[in-house]
């Protein structure tokens, strides 16, 4: 993975772990392989932990310690309707930037959108 990417990942890493965490509760490194399964193989375990703490204090996960059979309890973390509702947002957002990102791809799509309006 490259620079560009890294640098994209990091505005972004939130909103696709919350969205992982839309369809189901999850531990740190279940979302780790997840996403390497995705093709983001150069995503550090550490990454997504340092996230989720964050997205934890931000009040935007539950947590739930689940006995392990492997060491200590594992961190269970599911979306909460404040996680539900900055995703959303996120969502909203990430449509927006990337229309217009596909506009300036495509300059003549998007001067074909502006003479329709």
């Amino acid at each position: 993975m490259g620079k560009q990417m890294t640098e994209m990942l990091k505005g972004t890493l939130e909103g696709i772990v919350l969205a992982v965490l839309s369809g189901r509760a999850a531990y740190g490194y279940e979302i780790t392989a997840w996403l390497r399964d995705q093709g983001f193989i150069e995503i550090a375990e550490g990454t997504v932990y340092a996230l989720l703490v964050r997205v934890e204090h931000r009040g935007l996960v539950d947590v739930e310690k689940v006995p392990s059979e492997k060491g200590p309890p594992r961190k269970v973390y599911s979306l909460n309707p404040s996680g539900r509702a900055y995703l959303e947002e996120f969502w909203s957002n990430w449509s927006f930037v990337s229309a217009r990102l596909e506009q300036l791809r495509n300059p003549i799509s998007a001067v074909r959108i502006e003479g329709e309006n």
